[in-house]
């Protein structure tokens, strides 16, 4: 579960100065997992690997946490899948009784029954997060890798939901299910999940064997997704900070594109699902990989975020709070100091571009998102190509 886009899956919060604290705080808390889905930077085993926090360390990584003071980040617990930790509820109660909020990441596998759903419920966590990548059967285990595991998507939602949880359903944008997001759309409010997350692929891990979509298909897909974020759900985006751009456009008054996939995925929406029924629930917090976002691995090395591979430190060594705070590199990601396009854009401390994509294009974070096709005003004719 990888994020870059606001209050998390709990909702709005109180302002947050995010050179000071962050407004969420992953922790993969294991790389087990029982499944080998295509685009997991993880390259998660059946087994925990060497290295990984132990429950003494994990608790004192959670008072480091709420050593950055109230209000505290949002805690969200990830894998791998985090119910292949056998403390992982120890964990939560730990963090909970410090009044820090905590979401889970889990895996659907055969660990999820009405039994674990119920416990969860009844262990204080706020929110779920579920991923779900297609609108059928084929799709989704396409990139999940496991026969029957769409219905058991679909039926693991719908139990969460009706046990009273907050839940957020995940969808990573691929070539494979890029026709299918308006169906996708609305098993997102049949289910009667309460958040959508679109995550937009970075190509790294297993995500470099599966196809991206391009820029200009980018700018479409954050057109239908604004789109979407009327129809009772709240809609986000992770590593497509240009959603904010565009949401902002739309607002201000610009009309949606003509063009064949935004028309297509619009028309399909409302075929689908008829008019708009409610305000725009598009979330546009001003967050991005280092700003409001911090990711610890497995082992306790921290990063700006899960798909951002520059080691910042190790939460064994130093707190979390003076990596975050002082790391030169989140320093200059959270003032905007960027090169290219991004350099020149009006956008850039709403959007700011993906850093790990820039990161992972040309090896250095402070670059222009290649995946963003907007020309900011002033930029230079060599950074605008043909």
């Amino acid at each position: 579960m990888a994020h870059d886009s606001g209050s998390s899956i709990t909702g709005s919060g109180p302002r947050v100065d995010y050179a000071r604290r962050p407004m969420l705080v992953f922790w993969e808390t294991t790389r087990a997992c029982l499944l080998a889905c295509n685009h997991c930077r993880a390259s998660a085993t059946a087994q925990a690997l060497p290295g990984e926090l132990s429950t003494a360390e994990g608790k004192e990584f959670i008072d480091q946490v709420a050593g950055f003071g109230r209000p505290y980040p949002i805690l969200v617990l990830t894998g791998g899948d985090c119910l292949l930790r056998p403390d992982i509820f120890e964990l939560v109660d730990y963090a909970t009784n410090l009044g820090i909020p905590v979401a889970l990441s889990p895996s659907v596998t055969p660990m999820l029954t009405p039994e674990m759903i119920q416990k969860i419920v009844d262990s204080g966590v706020k929110a779920v997060s579920i991923s779900l990548d297609g609108s059928m059967p084929d799709t989704h285990e396409g990139v999940r890798g496991i026969p029957g595991h769409f219905a058991k998507t679909v039926e693991a939602i719908r139990a969460l939901r009706a046990a009273g949880m907050t839940v957020q359903i995940n969808t990573t944008v691929m070539r494979a299910n890029v026709d299918e997001l308006a169906e996708i759309a609305q098993l997102v409010q049949d289910t009667g999940a309460n958040i959508w997350e679109v995550f937009f692929l970075v190509q790294v891990g297993r995500g470099e064997v599966t196809e991206a979509v391009s820029a200009d298909e980018h700018e479409d897909i954050c057109n239908f997704l604004y789109d979407a974020s009327q129809y009772g759900f709240i809609v986000r985006t992770v590593e497509a900070p240009f959603f904010r751009r565009i949401v902002n456009r739309r607002i201000a008054g610009d009309v949606a594109p003509v063009t064949d996939l935004y028309q297509r995925l619009s028309n399909q929406l409302v075929a689908l699902m008829g008019e708009p029924t409610s305000r725009l629930r598009a979330h546009t917090t001003a967050t991005r990989d280092g700003k409001g976002i911090v990711f610890i691995a497995y082992d306790g090395e921290v990063y700006p975020a899960g798909f951002l591979p520059h080691g910042l430190g190790n939460i064994r060594t130093k707190p979390i709070a003076t990596i975050y705070q002082d790391n030169p590199l989140l320093v200059q990601i959270r003032s905007s100091n960027f090169s290219g396009r991004c350099g020149y854009c009006e956008y850039a401390d709403l959007c700011g571009g993906s850093r790990a994509r820039a990161y992972a294009a040309t090896g250095d974070a402070l670059g222009e998102d290649p995946a963003c096709a907007y020309v900011p005003e002033g930029a230079p004719m060599a950074l605008v190509g043909d």
